[in-house]
This record gives C-alpha cells, sequence and structure tokens, in this order.
C-alpha cells in the first residue's frame, strides 16, 4: 500500500532511513476522529484504530512501536521483542534495528524525529517534555547507541500547535527559564496580560542547537490552524478536545 498523498514524507538525508507523518486523512474512523486516528485511548471504536494502524503498517514495509505517552522525559531503546510486549511508558525512543520504526502520537504536541547513521529516534515533545529535557535525552540516547556525534544527528520538526495558537501562562515561561516580565518575543510574544504566545518550534531548536544539533528542519505546520480544502487538516486537542491522534514514524530499512 502506498503512503496517501496528504500525510507528509520528510526527506532526512541519512541514507536508509524514511520517516512518515500522518494526517487526518486516509482511515475509515467516523467523526469526530475522522478518519486516521491512530490513538486508543480517545474513545474511538478499537476494531477501526486496529485496521487504521494496519494501514500505517503496510505504508510504511517496518514494524511500528506505540509508546504510553505521559508527557515526562524517559527514552527507551527499542528491539525486536518490544514488538510482543506491552506498551513501555515513555516519552522518546531510539533504536538501531532495521525495519522496527520509533513512533511517536501527536494531536498539538510536537513531534521530533532524529536519525544518524546507523540509528533513529523520536520525540514528543509538548512544552513539559520539551522543558524537562526531552530532546536533549534523546540526541544522547542516539549518540551512545550509535557512536555518533550530536552534530552527525539530522532531526524533523512535525505539525504542532503554532506560535499564532500556543496561548500559554506564566508557569510556561517559568518552564523555559524566562521571566515573564522581560522580552523575548521570538518564543514568547506578549498577547495579554498574564498570556503569552509561544512558539514551540522554536524552543525545540534552541534545545538542539544547545546540544550540538545543528541540521533541523520542518516546523511549519499549525495542528490548529492549518486547512485543505476549508477541512482541519491535522487532528488538535486544544482546538477540538475530543479527536484522534496522529503519528510520526522514522525506521531504518
Amino acid at each position: 500500500m502506498p503512503m496517501h498523498p496528504d500525510w507528509l514524507q520528510p526527506e532526512l538525508g541519512v541514507p536508509g532511513v524514511q520517516a512518515v507523518m500522518t494526517t487526518r486523512a486516509g482511515g475509515g474512523s467516523v467523526a469526530p476522529w475522522d478518519s486516521m486516528n491512530l490513538g486508543i485511548a480517545v474513545n474511538d471504536d478499537p476494531a477501526q484504530v486496529a485496521r487504521n494502524r494496519a494501514l500505517l503498517k503496510d505504508a510504511m514495509g517496518a514494524d511500528p512501536v506505540y509508546l504510553k505517552q505521559v508527557h515526562g522525559t524517559r527514552v527507551v531503546r527499542l528491539a525486536r521483542e518490544h514488538l510482543e510486549a506491552p506498551m513501555m511508558e515513555a516519552d522518546a525512543c531510539i533504536t538501531t534495528t532495521p525495519g522496527l520504526a520509533c513512533v511517536i502520537q501527536v494531536a498539538d504536541c510536537l513531534p521530533v524525529l532524529m536519525a544518524a547513521p546507523g540509528g533513529v529516534g523520536a520525540a514528543h515533545a509538548g512544552w513539559r517534555g520539551l522543558a524537562g529535557g526531552v530532546v536533549e535525552a534523546t540526541v544522547h540516547a542516539l549518540c551512545e547507541a550509535t557512536g555518533c556525534e550530536p552534530a552527525q544527528v539530522v532531526c524533523w520538526l512535525g505539525p504542532c500547535i503554532g506560535p499564532g495558537a500556543f496561548e500559554v501562562g506564566a508557569d510556561v515561561l517559568e518552564g523555559f527559564g524566562v521571566q515573564s516580565t522581560g522580552e523575548d518575543p521570538t518564543r514568547f510574544k506578549p498577547l495579554r496580560p498574564g498570556k503569552w504566545l509561544a512558539n514551540l518550534p522554536q524552543l525545540a531548536r534552541d534545545r538542539l542547537r544547545a546540544v550540538g544539533v545543528t541540521q533541523v528542519s520542518g516546523g511549519e505546520w499549525c495542528t490548529v490552524e492549518d486547512q485543505v480544502d476549508g477541512r482541519s487538516r491535522f487532528f488538535s486537542f486544544r482546538r477540538d478536545r475530543v479527536t484522534g491522534r496522529m503519528a510520526a514514524a522514522i525506521w531504518r530499512r
């Protein structure tokens, strides 16, 4: 089965590595999870979610491993035995095993896909995980597993809630060590008293650059605002509350 034409297929430029990011299109779920919902904990029909996951697996030609994401910073290293094991509680994963796909589910949080010579990784970067260091932890784990340096890691930032829609309070600024009385409009744009618009992709780029990763692309899509033919292109929890989940996946052939 070929990839759906609406899905994103990032080119990371690392030989033997493939990646995909699903959108709402291409599955069989009905509203409000229409149509390519891949989340099992959002009250969609479990049988239909299983069919959607099978569609994605067939399109990838690789075996996906899903995580129980908790907005934390734990990184796990995937191996073949994890295909038959219970879901692990983690927000990032890496693998050096060909044919095994690191998968992150999102509906506003930022998916970060990583490729290096000999391995791949993926991180679920909502603001809590990002502020806590999940991206840095994933880079370190991938470098340790492959013996590469951070400068050799190539990253792609997928769709997330964009800088025109991500309204936050002072707690988020504090989580990133930013004073709410200061000026930092490229990351936190003042909106009204006590509220700012946060730029999640830029915050991720900052973290990646600080750990030595210089090859970063993507990050230009907004899950809340982007549309195709007048319909929402992506699932967004903040916009819809009851909605599906997309998947960002990366694997070695």
